[in-house]
């Protein structure tokens, strides 16, 4: 089991991780609201985006080990979360970067939520979460999220003309581009999940949780 000590590190450092996700998630809903929206219809607008979904289901799982400690279960989970994040990081910088001009506090949510995190929960995986407990499996299973997102993200693109992602553009691009940017990605999401894979059955670890 985790000592003393390093049960309480790991909670601060969720905690950290938590805070830094809620507090760009919170400017992020703010900014829309200030410019006229209803907090449904900011709601709406943000939860349109990877990026926003994946940083809420970072801030709820990590409040979650903040206050409760690690489990057992929570190596599949932060590993998935620590591939999903990254993926918003990777993609950000490849892909993103520059297409919008920022200032003030939405200049500090894009570096938190693009930048911080995707950094923050990787580096949580490799210290606090116990190893030897993923099978090759894991990066299959933990895939079936971003497929879903490109199926809703596709779906809403087209229902309300607009979509959350230029790649996902079928209008502008067509589903052959479209369809092969979601390979290209989806290929990268493997290759990933399964270094992970390996790194989690070498590198040492902390002792499992109770």
């Amino acid at each position: 089991m985790l000592t003393e000590r390093a049960s309480a590190l790991s909670r601060m450092a969720a905690a950290a991780i938590a805070i830094s996700a809620w507090l760009g998630l919170l400017i992020e809903l703010r900014t829309v609201i200030v410019n006229g929206a209803s907090l449904a219809g900011a709601l709406w607008a943000i939860f349109g985006y990877f990026t926003i979904i994946t940083n809420f289901l970072v801030a709820i799982v990590f409040s979650h080990i903040a206050i409760a400690g690690l489990r057992p279960k929570d190596s599949w989970r932060v590993g998935g979360l620590a591939l999903s994040i990254m993926l918003v990081g990777v993609v950000f910088a490849l892909l993103l970067q520059g297409l919008r001009e920022l200032q003030g506090a939405r200049l500090l949510a894009d570096f938190l939520l693009h930048r911080l995190n995707p950094v923050l929960v990787p580096l949580f995986w490799l210290l606090f979460v116990p190893r030897n407990a993923l099978t090759f499996r894991a990066p299959f299973q933990w895939m079936l999220y971003p497929l879903l997102y490109f199926a809703y993200g596709t779906i809403r693109g087209r229902a309300q003309g607009s979509y959350a992602y230029p790649f996902l553009d079928v209008g502008a691009l067509g589903w052959t581009q479209v369809l092969l940017n979601a390979v290209m990605i989806a290929i990268g999401f493997l290759v990933v999940g399964a270094t992970m894979v390996w790194l989690d059955r070498r590198i040492a670890a902390p002792a499992a949780p109770e």
